[in-house]
């Protein structure tokens, strides 16, 4: 089989498998209204009690809800224009294919291992398969000379590695705010931890996927033009995660909860990146 075709496989079974996964919220409603569950902390935690997400908590089942819509009608679909494009065989759309197939292997990392376990486990499985390996297909398809078009665009892949680096530290910053306060008073367990076991998208954030971004940019700046890819495809991936993060936000504040000042931070990141990732494009030679 030829890796184009492998790829397209792949990708194909990703649409297929987000589709059903995303419209199996919008049509499952068995359960009960929201209720009241006491955690093994002694906190008072309010469920969800609807659907899929229905042993969640409100405010996570909320942003999962969100990024259902998301995924249905907006990434779904940018991985089959990815997937079209990509058989161009030209770098922009080979970092865009990989960096939204980095988006559904994240989403669905955390669908894997921090949902309560429901009736589409599988289909979470089988997505988080399918794009790791999809991704390890088209990775070393970049060759030397995507990765000298990329080093002529280094003024741009400058600013995109200093911003990554701000964005870096400030999310750092961000998720030890949350976990060191309940270390130094004792109390150990954060109040987001709810009724989870722990705390995994910090986790994976803070020993993964935020060194990723600070290391790349530091060795960009300091001119290795192999790490100009990461930063390149970092910088696509970031505005992709950015806008999920938004509609969660919209989604939170359409239940009144309080998302003041995270929603006007995350959309001056999403605007930045969006801004950074369309230069760059522009910027790259067609062939």
């Amino acid at each position: 089989m030829k890796k184009s075709t492998y790829v397209s496989v792949l990708v194909l079974l990703i649409f297929i498998l987000s589709t059903i996964a995303a419209l199996t919220w919008i049509f499952s409603n068995d359960g009960t209204d929201p209720f009241i569950f006491k955690t093994i902390l002694w906190e008072n935690i309010e469920i969800y009690g609807k659907g899929i997400y229905k042993h969640m908590s409100t405010d996570v089942a909320i942003q999962w809800i969100a990024q259902d819509y998301v995924t249905l009608f907006v990434w779904a679909p940018l991985l089959l224009i990815s997937l079209y494009l990509y058989r161009r065989n030209n770098l922009k759309w080979k970092i865009l294919l990989l960096w939204t197939l980095f988006y559904f292997f994240l989403t669905y990392l955390f669908y894997t291992a921090m949902a309560m376990y429901n009736s589409i486990f599988l289909v979470y499985v089988s997505l988080l398969c399918f794009s790791f390996f999809a991704l390890f297909t088209i990775f070393p398809e970049i060759s030397n000379k995507d990765i000298e078009n990329i080093y002529e665009c280094k003024i741009i892949v400058k600013y995109i590695s200093a911003f990554l680096i701000i964005n870096c530290i400030m999310i750092a910053i961000l998720w030890l705010n949350v976990i060191l306060p309940p270390l130094f008073d004792w109390t150990i367990y954060p109040e987001s931890l709810q009724h989870y076991t722990t705390l995994i998208v910090q986790g994976f954030d803070l020993w993964l996927f935020l060194p990723i971004g600070f290391v790349s940019s530091i060795m960009a700046l300091n001119k290795n033009r192999y790490w100009f890819v990461f930063v390149s495809a970092y910088i696509v991936f970031l505005s992709i995660l950015m806008l999920a993060l938004v509609s969660k936000i919209i989604f939170m504040a359409n239940s009144w909860a309080n998302v003041v000042p995270v929603i006007f931070i995350i959309s001056v990141i999403f605007t930045i990146s969006l801004i950074l990732t369309s230069l760059l494009f522009m910027k790259m030679k067609e062939n």
